[in-house]
């Protein structure tokens, strides 16, 4: 009989050990559910004072070296590929980390070109790669609601599938890195431009006079309706722009977006827009606020999609 507490243990039997790197506005939330799940965790954040609630409830590593030699299993919920650099110390392509047999696990948001490259490089150090971005924000992360899209040998991720589940409600598996994270990037294209479009209709609305709590039940009660748009007109009621989903990310993944169209010969004029007007938003100040504080952005007379 399988029960819930062989599932999470590794092939000598005992309680798999999981690291996690980066206690930000989603690996704070991932921490909790890995450790609600039973989990033997170790937590490291470069900002110590993130560590501190998990003090008495995880292993508090000094360094990502030691959060990597303490565990099975490391998952990276970092920015970019800089911070993951740095925790692999990568110089000249190279990783100077300890990682032989272990599982790296990358729920950052990267350049597919770069996720694949970095899987060549953990595989060089004897390490295993799995990439895993995920579908979802702050809420679904503390809900254990994520979508994680998984790319790597099934074997490692039927190794750890246990901790998918603890963070989330599906696991779509992907074949080999890099293709979850041209999978997220496909997802995100979509995902912004309906978020921004959402924003624009409702200033939109406030700005010719209408009703602007009516028309949003006009939303909420038609075929457009989505967990998305709910929780984000809440926030647009209340002038509400503390972040679930980072604009700072949302920028960083529409320049990915139309980076990797380019790459590929692949005319995408609304997410090119997009990714202007994310930009100019984030140079404004606005990068650790909700998406939705673009609606700053679209007053400005300055701005100009074709800068």
């Amino acid at each position: 009989m399988i029960t819930q507490d062989s599932k999470k243990k590794n092939l000598s039997g005992t309680i798999m050990k999981v690291s996690l790197i980066g206690l930000g506005i989603m690996g704070e939330p991932i921490a909790r559910n890995l450790l609600k799940a039973g989990f033997s965790l170790t937590v490291f954040n470069r900002s110590l004072i993130k560590s501190n609630p998990f003090k008495g409830l995880a292993v508090i590593a000094g360094s990502a070296q030691e959060a990597i030699s303490a565990s099975d299993v490391t998952i990276l919920v970092v920015p970019s590929e800089k911070e993951i650099d740095e925790v692999l110390h990568v110089v000249d392509s190279r990783i100077q980390a300890q990682i032989k047999n272990k599982i790296i696990v990358n729920i950052a948001t990267v350049a597919p070109e770069y996720s694949e490259r970095i899987s060549i490089e953990i595989t060089a150090a004897g390490g295993n790669y799995i990439e895993a971005p995920v579908s979802g924000s702050r809420k679904p992360a503390e809900e254990g609601n994520l979508v994680i899209l998984a790319a790597g040998e099934d074997t490692y991720i039927d190794r750890i599938q246990h901790i998918f589940s603890a963070i989330g409600k599906t696991t779509l598996r992907c074949g080999a890195p890099p293709n979850a994270m041209r999978m997220k990037l496909a997802n995100n294209l979509l995902l912004i431009g309906m978020l921004e479009a959402f924003v624009e209709a409702y200033h939109f609305a406030h700005q010719i006079g209408v009703d602007t709590e009516q028309f949003l039940n006009l939303i909420l009660s038609g075929q457009m309706a989505n967990d998305f748009f709910r929780t984000k007109a809440t926030k647009l009621l209340t002038d509400d722009f503390t972040q679930q989903a980072a604009l700072r990310n949302v920028a960083k993944d529409t320049h990915l977006i139309c980076q990797e169209a380019k790459r590929n010969g692949i005319h995408i004029p609304v997410a090119l827009v997009n990714e202007s007007l994310f930009k100019q938003a984030f140079e404004a100040g606005l990068g650790d606020e909700d998406i939705i504080a673009v609606m700053k952005i679209f007053e400005k007379i300055n701005f100009n999609p074709c800068k």
